[in-house]
């Protein structure tokens, strides 16, 4: 049995959730994927997974083992890219991922200015308003937009962003403005659903921070859904400054209760603990902040 095999075909499976979604994602059939996991179970002499209706589970042996599985081969991965000399020269592939409207505006136009400039480096870019584990998906560099809980992780600050309560002129001649936070009992609000962190509706008065919400008229899954639905005047929206700059300037929305709005975002790119960090990463990292660094401040 070749063990690193076996591992990477377990990973597959655990990540895509079953034998047969883990067999699509190898391109292997499910038979062959079957028999290896099943191998791999025999040869440590404990169960792994455990089939439910839902897929597969881990058991306690399989997530510890799992665990390790996932050193193991990121080691492993670290010492071919260096022997292949991927950490001495500046090319390879290279992960990122950024949110989506971020990513789109600012991110993406220097991302390929700076593929020019690295014609051997390939870079692949992924858009979610999700946070992306950047060792369960093998990412380099991450830009997260919040306050970061993972101590592990490499943090460096681009600036901060401000949450902006708003709503079109349209919706406001109609229910009037609100004055006071508490004015928004009687408003009608978009909504998010589906975030992992969905916008909250905090504001600050005399230094303490408190939370009201609008009635909930629309409930919407991405950004660009709750802008449109506010620049239909269906009711108030609570974003991000930079996913409605534009609209801000030209007056299809404006800004509310800007007197009460809490403290700003912070902006920060991330990667792994790395040592030594790959050139084709450093290389990114240097690239990319000064010139993110500048956007964010004007």
């Amino acid at each position: 049995m070749d063990r690193f095999e076996a591992l990477s075909v377990l990973l597959a499976v655990v990540d895509a959730g079953s034998l047969s979604a883990g067999a699509r994602r190898l391109g292997t059939p499910l038979a062959t994927v079957s028999r290896k996991v099943a191998d791999l179970e025999k040869h440590l002499g404990v169960p792994l997974v455990t089939r439910t209706r839902r897929g597969l589970a881990l058991t306690e042996e399989g997530r510890a083992f799992v665990a390790a599985s996932r050193r193991i081969l990121g080691e492993l991965d670290a010492a071919e890219r260096q022997a292949s000399g991927d950490f001495r020269a500046l090319r390879g592939g290279l992960h990122v991922t950024a949110p989506i409207a971020f990513g789109e505006r600012h991110l993406l136009p220097l991302a390929l200015e700076f593929l020019k400039e690295q014609p051997d480096i390939n870079l692949r870019l992924t858009l979610a308003d999700r946070q992306l584990s950047l060792v369960d998906e093998h990412v380099d560099v991450a830009l997260r937009i919040g306050h970061l809980t993972d101590s592990a992780l490499i943090a460096t600050r681009l600036g901060t962003v401000r949450r902006v309560i708003c709503a079109s002129p349209d919706y406001l001649a109609r229910k009037g403005i609100p004055r006071q936070p508490e004015d928004l009992a009687q408003h009608d609000g978009i909504s998010f659903q589906g975030f992992a962190t969905a916008p909250q509706w905090r504001y600050r008065r005399d230094g303490v921070a408190f939370t009201i919400e609008p009635r909930a008229k629309l409930a919407v899954n991405t950004t660009e859904a709750a802008i449109q639905a506010a620049l239909a005047g269906i009711g108030i929206v609570r974003v991000l400054s930079y996913q409605i700059s534009e609209q801000l300037r030209s007056g299809a929305l404006q800004e509310l209760l800007t007197e009460f709005s809490p403290e700003p975002l912070p902006v920060n790119v991330i990667h792994g603990p790395a040592d030594p960090l790959p050139p084709k990463v450093r290389c990114f990292l240097d690239w990319i902040g000064p010139r993110l660094r500048a956007q964010i401040a004007s």
